[in-house]
């Protein structure tokens, strides 16, 4: 799981490099992808008083009146540096446990969503993120990191596959709907704001390529992965090797090579993997028919 995890978590990385960190919060660090990935998918700067989430809606929640001493204790949890996930992720616990009502509640859950990923607690970073879009449902940032993990975290032991399938769809709906009429923040320029957009773009077919693929919808999944690649400003190499083995499935052999070749080339302990991969598609390719796409 951690493999896929790392990969997503890279990808809020640098979506949030752009988009939150624009606001002043701090971002977590990236995670490495992990050394092998399964057959299986089972990836103090001062700020501005509230979050801006990359979202349509202009305030998640009615703020109440100011309150001088949950100012400064939202200055304490900025000031927690983003290098130390385990202590900001708790600052942002206990702020919102002492501040149930608090005007900065958004800033902080969006925090915690990419603060548990970014620490391996996919349960932790749903909780937060559904948390989150009951006050800014059209977060489209939390959206998309939700949206693509949860499929991505699942395993034989998960409960209720098939609903959490259909929530992580939805949710990766939304995300897209939602990011092709987004205005663009005033604090982010036209770079920030392009590359944000499609790194939450990525994120969301790659989370639709992954939950057509635990269905067994192979050909359902290949386009999907291939849009994810194809907009992705910092390409994930798992969605690469989804994508050959979406093709593997489908008897598309000879894009399943090109698909591992693609993946082949990003350093990691995947790279092994996807050369072997290579050959394997090759040689399904010379004993098998190839179905048209």
């Amino acid at each position: 799981m951690k493999s896929y995890l790392g990969a997503v978590a890279l990808a809020a990385v640098v979506l949030s490099a752009a988009a939150v960190g624009a606001q002043g919060q701090n971002t977590p660090p990236s995670t490495p992808p992990a050394t092998t990935p399964a057959q299986d998918p089972n990836k103090n700067k001062t700020q501005p008083p509230a979050a801006a989430p990359l979202t349509l809606d202009s305030a998640g929640v009615t703020a109440p009146p100011v309150n001088a001493e949950e100012d400064a204790a939202i200055k304490i949890f900025r000031d927690v540096p983003a290098t130390d996930l385990p202590k900001k992720n708790k600052a942002g616990e206990d702020f919102v446990q002492k501040y149930p009502q608090s005007r900065y509640r958004p800033e902080i859950y969006s925090w915690l969503v990419k603060g548990y990923l970014g620490t391996d607690q996919p349960e932790k970073m749903e909780i937060a993120g559904d948390q989150e879009l009951v006050l800014v449902p059209t977060d489209a940032q939390v959206l998309a990191i939700v949206g693509s993990t949860l499929p991505r975290a699942m395993n034989s032991s998960t409960p209720e596959p098939e609903k959490r399938l259909q929530k992580a769809e939805d949710y990766c709906k939304r995300a897209l709907d939602v990011v092709t009429t987004m205005p663009k923040p005033a604090n982010l320029n036209d770079e920030e704001f392009a590359t944000a957009k499609a790194q939450i773009t990525a994120m969301a077919y790659s989370g639709l390529g992954v939950v057509a693929f635990r269905r067994g919808k192979f050909a359902d999944a290949i386009p999907n992965f291939e849009q994810a690649a194809k907009v992705d400003p910092n390409p994930d190499p798992v969605n690469f090797y989804l994508l050959g083995i979406s093709d593997e499935k489908a008897s598309h052999f000879d894009d399943a090579v090109t698909a591992f070749t693609k993946c082949s080339t990003f350093p990691g302990g995947m790279q092994a993997t996807c050369k072997g991969k290579i050959d394997e598609a090759k040689k399904l390719g010379a004993t098998q028919l190839s179905a048209p796409k």
